[in-house]
């Protein structure tokens, strides 16, 4: 955000005042916030020389002047979704805003367009043994179960490796064997793989531990047996923004309880709720982390994700959550193998 601090304006802003955010700014536009810091308009250097035509002065509000329906993506989008944004509405830059509609960075197509080599490694748990997926995963390792017309752990390399983040490690068990074969060093899909192996079960986070140069930036770790169309770039600024120690994202879970809900004090019947719908937030896998977390992380010993995101919250560090409204899908059971089936061409 302060990065972006001198291209802010309020509605009451003058044109002068305007007039230097955007000759100060690189990106000649401005950016106008209510008074909670929520995006409500977009200020071009166009849009001044028409007012000024229009008979305004340089003491004028800008109030009459910005575009009050501007164009604006969400940290959760997916980078394809905000390039269509962009050119659909045939502007250069787009404002990135979280859930909440504050600014959390502007996008410049001509950066979209292209793809810069990231040093953020990314580390992919591969090592389950699959087993409700049966006997599909009885002589093949789940990441390497086809979806669409490639392998899965194939599609969230080439995922990552859109946005740039090349560096990957994967962590391997089962049938590590054909994993290392069909990915080899990485240099088919454009990135550089490494792999640690885990000689025994060691859970989500335990394998962490196993890493021979540890990152000393913010770090992806995910599950392989996820299908998402993320944009992990907006995860990054996230978890950087907010300054955090550990980023999960977690998704939005709906479950209806299919009867009557009674509530009671004592044996008097106070209210009945029929078949409520609950939600909840859940783990969705995806995690974002910074180095710090390697001190809580035993040595070679089983040790799960979520235990550690517990022992940071005791430690009273700052854990954050990402939620993700975009396409996401946990390939554990039949089902959901046969969904992605169906879905893969048309989301990816």
């Amino acid at each position: 955000m302060n990065k972006y601090k001198d291209i802010l304006l309020q509605k009451d802003s003058t044109i002068k005042e305007a007039l230097e955010v955007i000759d100060k700014g690189a990106m000649r536009i401005a950016i106008v916030l209510d008074d909670k810091e929520k995006v409500i308009g977009t200020l071009s250097d166009g849009d001044i020389r028409r007012g000024l035509l229009n008979g305004l002065h340089l003491d004028s509000s800008i109030e009459s002047l910005y575009f009050k329906e501007p164009t604006l993506a969400n940290i959760n989008d997916a980078k394809e979704i905000i390039i269509q944004k962009a050119v659909r509405k045939q502007i250069y830059q787009i404002p990135i805003v979280d859930n909440d509609g504050k600014l959390v960075k502007i996008e410049e197509l001509s950066n979209l367009l292209k793809t810069d080599a990231k040093h953020n490694r990314v580390v992919l748990m591969a090592g389950g043994l699959g087993t409700r997926l049966r006997p599909l995963t009885q002589d093949t390792p789940k990441p390497l179960l086809k979806v669409g017309n490639k392998p899965i752990l194939e599609t969230i390399v080439e995922n990552f490796a859109k946005y740039g983040f090349i560096n990957i490690t994967i962590s391997v068990n089962y049938k590590a064997d054909m994993i290392k074969e069909y990915f080899g060093d990485g240099s088919a899909l454009g990135v550089n793989i490494d792999y640690i192996e885990e000689s025994k079960r060691l859970g989500t986070a335990g394998a962490l531990s196993l890493i021979k140069e540890r990152p000393q930036e913010p770090f992806f770790v995910m599950n392989a047996d996820l299908l998402t169309n993320v944009n992990f770039e907006h995860l990054l600024d996230f978890h950087l923004i907010e300054r955090s120690v550990a980023t999960m994202c977690v998704r939005e879970y709906d479950y209806q309880v299919p009867y009557g809900v009674i509530e009671t004090e004592g044996s008097l019947i106070t209210s009945i709720e029929e078949k409520p719908l609950h939600k909840f937030f859940v783990n969705a896998g995806i995690y974002m982390l910074s180095p710090q977390v390697f001190e809580y992380i035993p040595k070679n010993e089983f040790y799960d994700m979520p235990t550690l995101f517990e022992d940071i919250i005791t430690e009273e560090l700052k854990c954050v959550s990402f939620p993700i409204h975009e396409y996401w899908l946990d390939i554990g059971r039949m089902e959901e193998f046969e969904q992605a089936q169906n879905e893969y061409n048309e989301v990816f």
